[in-house]
């Protein structure tokens, strides 16, 4: 099959969160099993050209497109995702992504990404590239189905070509004022209170995807039951609703080419389930690096991740009087809204000997605090799949996480099964996270079982191999769909 994969992030091109880490891998997997991928993202500022061999395509040259009442130019980069032969097309236009960031606050959010899913369709058309299926991700790719069906229904080129969205996370729907729909060249009889395209009065990027994609899909199968409810769906549930019957889970899955205890460039010693005595050295050489006195009786915990209220932090907020009086350290690493990072500031503060606090990106430090923490903490509010809870598994970190979406799908509490991985709390409280972080402290004495519990997770297997073969049966399946609206 063919496969163009629309993203506007990609590891190790430019990265806010878990989608670049799913661009960056699912692409080489589904190469791995006989499809032919082309990747497509926006060329960032950000991109150093040099390092990633960039090269200009010639053949393809300057694009115009109009935006709102302006022609933008627009040229095509090529380069190969690394550790594969899939091609990245590059798509750049200086006046939008020249810019400090990925995404911004700024007025013309919505021509940014206007561009880039009008500008990814007409690089096809130069290419002579017929996809079987065009494989939009979030809210910044949401109008490539709508342009497939509407603005380039004439093209031939096209005929065959399906659509598939995944929603990475319902929460971020790309919503902008009504007179986005002129800067997007939409028939403006489209959008009108509840059409396909219209939310609340706005034009709303994700709602379009969700709407005139073929197939919708995301990112664990507990998310995608979750988000047809009001608690978890943001309020797309009733547009979803009218998609059930084509709303699929897929469960992320993991590069173990990069994450995994036995190969990791980023920690001084390598280990398995076999033999775990190295993880103690990383975590000993962790603590050391912090200047927090090492006792093997004592198990250090470790956070990884964005510090908002999705993820749970405002129970930790609640619970942190509690949880400092138990018999643990801590390692935390991230960075996001201010009332947290002061938080685990003045945490690190009052209690130096037994919090250590790193405020933003450092991607060897992810790899250590997962290698040298015994449990892994995860309380989210919700989470569509979550990805450092299987990076934890594979490491012989224990991770403590909520019963919701991804984390649900892959933790399997202690004390529901004998195979248990982790440990679970279903109630969104204070309370709750305090008494399974007991538990787990608690489990962590008896070090037989909690050895077990550690390779249970270790043997679990969570590669994009698995994920990938059920993306092209969601692939065939659009194309199907797409064949059958034809007769």
């Amino acid at each position: 099959m063919k496969i163009a994969f629309l993203t506007s992030e990609a590891v190790p091109f430019a990265k806010t969160g878990g989608l670049a880490d799913v661009a960056g891998a699912l692409p080489k997997a589904l190469e791995l099993l006989g499809c032919e991928v082309k990747l497509f993202i926006p060329k960032y500022y950000l991109i150093d050209e040099e390092e990633f061999n960039l090269h200009y395509n010639w053949e393809i040259g300057e694009i115009p497109i109009k935006i709102s009442k302006h022609t933008r130019s627009v040229h095509v980069y090529q380069s190969l995702l690394p550790g594969s032969n899939v091609e990245v097309n590059f798509i750049d236009c200086p006046h939008y992504y020249h810019r400090d960031q990925i995404y911004t606050d700024g007025f013309d959010e919505d021509e940014r990404f206007i561009l880039f899913n009008r500008g990814v369709i007409e690089t096809l058309q130069r290419m002579k590239w017929a996809p079987d299926i065009i494989h939009c991700n979030d809210w910044p790719t949401g109008l490539a189905p709508l342009y497939l069906k509407e603005n380039y229904a004439w093209d031939k080129l096209f005929q065959s070509t399906a659509s598939l969205f995944t929603i990475h996370n319902i929460g971020y729907q790309g919503r902008f004022s009504k007179d986005s729909i002129k800067h997007a060249s939409i028939r403006e009889d489209l959008f009108y209170p509840g059409s396909p395209v219209e939310y609340h009065g706005d034009f709303s990027f994700m709602k379009t995807g969700i709407m005139f994609s073929d197939i919708i899909n995301t990112v664990s199968e507990t998310y995608a039951k979750e988000i047809l409810t009001p608690e978890f769906g943001a309020g797309m549930e009733n547009s979803l609703d009218k998609r059930k019957d084509d709303l699929y889970g897929i469960l992320n899955g993991v590069d173990y080419s990069e994450w995994n205890p036995l190969t990791d460039k980023f920690i001084p010693y390598h280990y398995s389930s076999d033999d775990l005595k190295n993880k103690i050295k990383i975590k000993q050489e962790l603590l050391k690096k912090f200047k927090i006195e090492f006792d093997e009786k004592i198990p250090l915990i470790g956070i990884v991740s964005r510090m908002v209220s999705q993820k749970g932090f405002d129970l930790v907020e609640e619970a942190a009087n509690d949880l400092m009086k138990l018999n643990a350290q801590w390692i935390i690493l991230g960075s996001g809204e201010d009332r947290y990072e002061e938080m685990f500031r003045n945490l690190q503060q009052t209690y130096p000997d037994k919090v250590a606090v790193y405020i933003g990106f450092n991607n060897e430090l992810s790899h250590l605090v997962e290698a040298g923490a015994d449990i892994f903490l995860m309380p989210s509010l919700y989470e569509p799949c979550g990805l450092n809870q299987i990076y934890s598994l594979k490491y012989g970190t224990v991770p403590v996480v909520r019963k919701t979406g991804g984390l649900a799908d892959t933790v399997i509490d202690r004390k529901i099964h004998n195979s248990g991985t982790g440990f679970t709390f279903t109630d969104y409280s204070a309370k709750a996270l305090i008494d399974a972080v007991k538990k787990t402290i608690d489990a962590y004495a008896e070090r037989e079982s909690w050895q077990k519990i550690q390779v249970n997770g270790m043997a679990e297997n969570f590669s994009w191999e698995n994920s990938a073969k059920k993306y092209i049966d969601l692939y065939k399946l659009a194309a199907q769909k797409k064949q059958n609206s034809k007769a």
